[in-house]
This record gives C-alpha cells, sequence and structure tokens, in this order.
C-alpha cells in the first residue's frame, strides 16, 4: 500500500467548497528548483509514514464533518497502487481531489475512468519548449498535452494552477499559457514562497510584488471563465 508520508488534518484551502484534510505522498519526478516540499520530493524515504490503521482511524472519527480529501506531493500519480488508497477513502463517501504535474495521463486517465477522483488540480508548469529549462528534468510534452485534454475532458471539477517565479516563469509565459489552455474553466496563478526550496539559492529569490501577480491575472482572465490568485 502506498506510504502516506504527511497529512494536514484541516486544509481549508486545498479543495474548495469541501471540509477537508490533505494527504502528502513522497516521490517526485521533476525537480523544480522553486518547490518548497523538498523533502517529499528528495528525501521521502528518510521520512516517518502514516499508519493506515491510523489514517483510517483518523477518516471514521471525522466522518460527520470531514467530506473531502486532497491528495498531494510529490507526485501522487507515480504510486502504481494509489487506487487502493483512493478506493479506501471512497468506501467512506468522501470526496477526492488530485494534484498532479500531469507527467502520467494514462494512470490518470485510468483512475478517472473508475470514479476514484472527483476534482483534478494539474500544474502547468511552463510553456512546452520551457518545461525541461523549469522542472529541470526530462519531459515528453506530449504527455503534458494529453493530461490537459483528459483533465478538461473529464467531466470533473478541475483547474490549472502555474507558480511564478522572478527569473523563472513571468508575465509573458503566463500569456503563451494562457493562450495555450484557452477556453479552460479556472486557472490559478501561484505565488512563489521561498521556502524549504530544492534549490537553496531559490530562498534569497524576492517574490513578486501584489501588484505584478495582479497584472499576470489581468493578462489571463480574457482566456478563462475564471483566474484564481493564491499566496499574496
Amino acid at each position: 500500500m502506498v506510504e502516506i508520508k504527511g497529512l494536514e488534518k484541516f486544509a481549508p484551502k486545498d479543495f474548495p467548497g469541501h471540509i477537508s484534510s490533505t494527504v502528502f505522498l513522497g516521490g517526485c519526478n521533476f525537480r523544480c528548483p522553486y518547490c518548497h516540499n523538498s523533502d517529499l520530493v528528495l528525501r521521502a524515504e528518510s521520512l516517518p509514514s502514516f499508519p493506515l490503521d491510523y489514517f483510517m482511524g483518523f477518516l471514521d472519527a471525522r466522518k460527520n464533518w470531514l467530506d473531502g480529501i486532497c491528495i498531494s506531493g510529490g507526485e501522487p500519480l507515480l504510486h502504481e497502487d494509489l487506487d487502493l488508497l483512493l478506493s479506501l477513502i471512497k468506501d467512506r463517501n468522501l470526496r477526492i481531489k488530485i494534484d498532479t504535474n500531469g507527467s502520467l495521463p494514462s494512470r490518470l486517465e485510468r483512475l478517472i475512468h473508475e470514479g476514484l477522483i472527483d476534482c483534478v488540480a494539474m500544474d502547468v508548469k511552463a510553456p512546452l519548449e520551457r518545461y525541461g529549462e523549469v522542472v529541470k528534468a526530462q519531459v515528453r510534452t506530449e504527455d503534458i498535452v494529453k493530461s490537459i485534454e483528459i483533465v478538461r475532458d473529464s467531466g470533473l471539477r478541475y483547474f490549472f494552477r502555474t507558480t511564478v517565479v522572478p527569473g523563472l516563469v513571468g508575465a509573458d509565459d503566463i500569456l503563451e499559457l494562457s493562450q495555450m489552455l484557452k477556453g479552460s474553466k479556472i486557472f490559478q496563478i501561484q505565488q512563489f514562497l521561498p521556502v524549504n526550496t530544492l534549490d537553496t539559492d531559490y530562498l534569497h529569490r524576492i517574490p513578486y510584488s501584489r501588484e505584478e501577480i495582479q497584472l499576470m491575472a489581468r493578462i489571463a482572465e480574457p482566456f478563462f471563465e475564471e483566474v484564481r490568485v493564491e499566496g499574496i
């Protein structure tokens, strides 16, 4: 069974519209230098795991008020037995939101078809031609495109999101991404936080100002039903 490496018992922002908790799984196939979950990405095996019976007990003890679970990471879809964990959560009549980087479209599609996901948040890191540069890993950009199509055609609640990082992802990228994702329901621009980053140089990088982020949101607004800003 997939090992749970972190549990945020009350995560009001992670699953909009639901009283939710967030589960963190270890491991990732990207190495985004600004990622603030460096322990989960680089040292997951050194982190203690939550026993499954503890997690199930946690869910059962909160069955009268908890109505959603967000599965995050790392990259959750790397775990081939993720469906077993999702099934146990679904057996308790809870909704599931999954966070993914979109690099594993076939697994994403299978879990959607099996009815194990209710909402998808997909990180779209950069314009396709800059993906490898931004995530510091080899990427099949056709998999990113396929995942975008799967998410949009799923019939589920979904949103795409991009973290903006000075010197790496900025306003020009937001425009190009908005053109690529045009017509999608929700696009979320996320502020970079210089905390516990994979690349320690990013601990000293100053995030964009509120005004700069709001300008990016205005750039994106014509292309989506809704543009959200997180972290400012």
